[in-house]
């Protein structure tokens, strides 16, 4: 644990020289939704490889690119990639960057994921507002010594997702005509998609989407005392009584199709919020 948290010390300080200010938010994309910074005025960029300390990302289309700008007002740090526990790293390693920003003073997270449709009442190309979540990665990214500084040793995860900033969030899309489903999203470890069976287990416990990603970054996030909205583009839904096959591709070209409506909705709401 020394040697994690001397890691995060040295980043944070990486970025206290780099950075032009420290960011208001931390935006974390996924797949097939890179694209985010375009609303922004760039104004600072990176590659993570050349960030000390932070993990690669080996996922399809994840371009493995920090960019630093704003949003109308907003200080934005957004993550065009991310990492996820298929890939072989520890949830503490893919939680990584948001326990830097959280050390930085970053105070919002917003997660943002292309995720697989349980509800059969959602279509492919939905945006999901998560309202709470469901952990099946077979770790947390806090087992270990806590450390006091970064925030408690039980965290309370009863309202991980802001319901004030859910309220905003709702109201923005309202504004602008955007449909905006809201459910409980589930969290796999992957990387083999979800069989039949599975897809029925997951429904029965209650989950309206599914992804292999986003639920360590919360924890970690929660912990550390930031805010946290997560929004899932739905890439596709599958009935389990009439199942279809799930290609990669498929959920990308989805993730990319609902883009623009995901962008439109961040930025009317971060222009909004931070005025």
């Amino acid at each position: 644990m020394e040697k994690y948290a001397a890691a995060v010390d040295e980043t944070v300080n990486f970025f206290r020289r780099d950075l032009p200010w420290v960011p208001d938010i931390c935006l974390m994309l996924g797949t097939g939704l890179g694209g985010m910074a375009s609303a922004m005025d760039v104004v600072w960029n990176k590659l993570y490889e050349d960030i000390p300390n932070f993990p690669l990302s080996t996922s399809p289309d994840h371009a493995g690119r920090l960019l630093a700008g704003r949003i109308g007002n907003a200080k934005v740090v957004l993550f065009q990639g991310r990492f996820h526990f298929y890939e072989g790293y520890s949830t503490r390693e893919l939680a990584f960057p948001v326990r830097v920003m959280a050390g930085l003073g970053t105070k919002l997270l917003i997660g943002c994921n292309a995720a697989g449709g349980l509800n059969l009442d959602f279509s492919s190309g939905d945006l999901m507002l998560i309202t709470d979540h469901i952990n099946l990665i077979p770790e947390n990214p806090l087992r270990g010594p806590n450390m006091e500084k970064w925030g408690p040793r039980f965290p309370d995860l009863s309202g991980a997702y802001s319901i004030d900033l859910r309220k905003k969030v709702v109201q923005t899309a309202q504004e602008l005509g955007i449909p905006l489903r809201e459910g409980v999203f589930v969290a796999v470890p992957g990387p083999s998609l979800e069989t039949p069976a599975e897809t029925r287990f997951l429904r029965l416990i209650g989950a309206d989407a599914v992804a292999m990603s986003l639920v360590p970054e919360v924890i970690v996030a929660v912990h550390s005392g930031m805010e946290v909205l997560g929004i899932s583009v739905i890439a596709n839904v599958n009935d389990p009584g009439n199942f279809q096959s799930i290609l990669i591709e498929e959920v990308i070209a989805q993730a990319h199709n609902a883009e623009h409506r995901l962008e439109r909705l961040l930025a009317a709401f971060l222009r909004e919020h931070f005025k």
